[in-house]
């Protein structure tokens, strides 16, 4: 009986992100027909803007790896118990650090330059998410209010670099650094794209994630402190040592987007490196069940949603504000199906109205 309820639940696991996707491009489809434009032109011009060549392939995963791994970073807090919305910021001062590396040691040969400049983006992401990580596992301070206080710290941190010690003096007044030598810049994986060296990086980290979250000692102390963290500190576990470590790789991931931001698309720290990649990335954490494959999967529907929504635009003229509502969608049945996963129809069928609860008696039956 056991197992049938492990089954069934893992059943529902995969499930409802899947069912929470079509129902909301099902959803989308009837906005875009209100619109007066055929769902089916439309979603063809979407996913050959996000998948349909070589150019609009590389484009989409050269987005979903920022993605990725400010999703796995949010993950790992997660299943620390640690709400972490600062991968904004820890991507940020990561960029900074990954910048002042790659400048620093510019004559320094690739095969150990970038490898450098990777390590000082998970070095100052990881410090920016060790600081809320302390202060909550020490005096119980929320780090969600602490991620967003230090998320705009490291916006407007980068803000200043870039328009005082670091500005470059020949940008002629452009609020970047000097570019990187040609040695920090990743390589690209497809000629003629944005794809770059990057995505191997971000999958490389999820399977590091999966085999320390579910393959090892630590990895199960940390899941232990986020189901219950009393529980786990009467059975000898380090609880203020774990969960800081825990935000510490959860910032030190984010840190590394930034890292490849800059080594692999803009070859420079600017302002405003990044479009939303730590808040986008709550998102596929939810969405990919705080798991590292569901993460690398969610990451590339948000891209290919980018992508796929541009091109829609230009095709068929479908509002490009759509592909938001399609994400909102998204989210909103993820949450709804997640609850009706955990809980059941009879608790749900408790939140409803006397008449509408009292006139589904055959569904509470079923369960």
């Amino acid at each position: 009986m056991q197992a049938l309820r492990l089954s069934r639940n893992a059943l529902l696991s995969i499930a409802i992100p899947i069912v929470a996707v079509m129902a909301s491009f099902l959803i989308g489809g009837v906005l875009i027909l209100l619109v007066g434009v055929n769902p089916v032109d439309a979603y063809s011009a979407f996913l050959y803007g996000a998948f349909g060549n070589r150019v609009n392939l590389g484009n989409t995963l050269s987005v979903a790896t920022p993605l990725i791994l400010c999703g796995l970073g949010i993950a790992f807090a997660a299943r620390g118990s640690a709400f972490n919305i600062g991968a904004e910021g820890q991507l940020y001062i990561g960029a900074i650090f990954a910048t002042w590396v790659g400048l620093r040691f510019a004559g320094l040969p690739g095969y150990l330059l970038i490898p450098l400049i990777l390590a000082g983006g998970f070095v100052g992401g990881g410090l920016w998410g060790f600081i809320p990580g302390i202060l909550k596992a020490r005096f119980g301070i929320n780090e969600v209010v602490l991620t967003v206080m230090l998320s705009e710290i490291a916006v407007q941190l980068v803000s200043w670099v870039v328009r005082g010690p670091m500005l470059d003096p020949n940008s002629y007044g452009l609020p970047q650094t000097a570019a990187l030598s040609d040695a920090g810049k990743l390589p690209l994986l497809l000629k003629g794209t944005r794809l770059h060296l990057g995505l191997l990086v971000a999958l490389l980290a999820a399977v590091i994630v999966y085999l320390l979250l579910f393959k090892t000692a630590f990895g199960f102390r940390v899941r232990a402190v986020g189901f219950n963290a009393r529980a786990a500190r009467y059975a000898g576990m380090a609880v203020t040592a774990t969960s800081s470590l825990a935000m510490t790789i959860s910032g030190g991931l984010a840190g590394i987007a930034g890292a490849i931001e800059v080594s692999g698309v803009h070859y420079r720290l600017l302002d405003g490196i990044s479009p939303g990649y730590g808040f986008t990335a709550i998102v596929v954490s939810l969405l990919g069940k705080r798991h590292p494959l569901g993460v690398v999967i969610a990451a590339i529907l948000f891209a290919a949603l980018q992508g796929g929504a541009d091109a829609m635009q230009r095709k068929v003229a479908v509002p490009v504000h759509l592909a938001q509502i399609i994400q909102a969608l998204t989210i909103l049945l993820a949450i709804v199906g997640e609850y009706l996963g955990s809980h059941g129809f009879s608790q749900f069928r408790a939140l409803l109205p006397a008449g509408l609860g009292a006139a589904a008696p055959a569904v509470a039956a079923e369960e």
